[in-house]
């Protein structure tokens, strides 16, 4: 963003505090338009008009688009799963957490507006590469890299045996998503599973998983 708008903000970042109503109508709209618009076809005038905002109240909350964007994925993870989910505790069964997890983790992606995102960035991404990589940062990488901490954490409370922790966080996302399942529900020819069938299929998983990186 140019130097103008920086110098124009500061004063507001330093004086009175942002408002958090106002930067959650910022970030409600801006999914919305997000999601219908791409990343590309949404200026920050848009965001404000829809947010029932000035220009300026955006900017002094978010520094630039990117930062807007980046924002709302991570605001959308958040809200689903958020990082007191990958927190583990002495004593709490890793095998209880791991089906939080993966309950959550599945109910998001299946989501609407996650599938309609995802849609949306396998149609434009190779023409919006900003989307692209802001998204998978804001939330692939985010949640991958919460489950290396988490899985960490295992480990070190000897729950698990695990040589190399970003790996088994791939692999056990990898596992919740499968394989021809998951393409027909994004292609759209078949629907999102219920909460009982989540529930049972993360079950699965989890016993498997835990079954792979047992303690010795």
């Amino acid at each position: 963003m140019s130097q103008a708008n920086s110098s124009s903000t500061a004063p507001a970042s330093r004086g009175r505090p942002k408002d958090p109503a106002k930067r959650q109508a910022i970030l409600h709209a801006a999914k919305h338009l997000f999601l219908t618009h791409g990343f590309t076809g949404t200026s920050m005038d848009a965001v404000a008009s829809a947010a029932g905002v000035s220009k300026l109240t955006v900017y002094s909350h978010f520094s630039d688009k990117e930062t807007l964007f980046s924002d709302a994925i991570e605001d959308k993870c958040c809200s689903q799963m958020p990082v007191v989910m990958f927190t583990l505790e002495p004593g709490v069964p890793v095998e209880e957490m791991l089906q939080q997890i993966g309950e959550a983790f599945l109910e998001m992606l299946y989501h609407e507006d996650s599938m309609k995102l995802m849609r949306l960035i396998s149609a434009v991404g190779a023409q919006d590469q900003t989307m692209a990589n802001l998204f998978y940062e804001a939330g692939p990488m985010r949640t991958r890299n919460e489950m290396t901490r988490f899985l960490d954490r295992a480990c070190a409370l000897e729950q698990l045996n695990i040589p190399d922790t970003e790996r088994a966080s791939e692999l056990f996302f990898g596992m919740l998503q499968g394989g021809c399942t998951h393409i027909q529900i994004m292609l759209g020819c078949a629907g999102p599973p219920g909460k009982a069938e989540i529930a049972k299929h993360v079950a699965e998983v989890v016993r498997v998983f835990t079954r792979g990186y047992q303690p010795q």
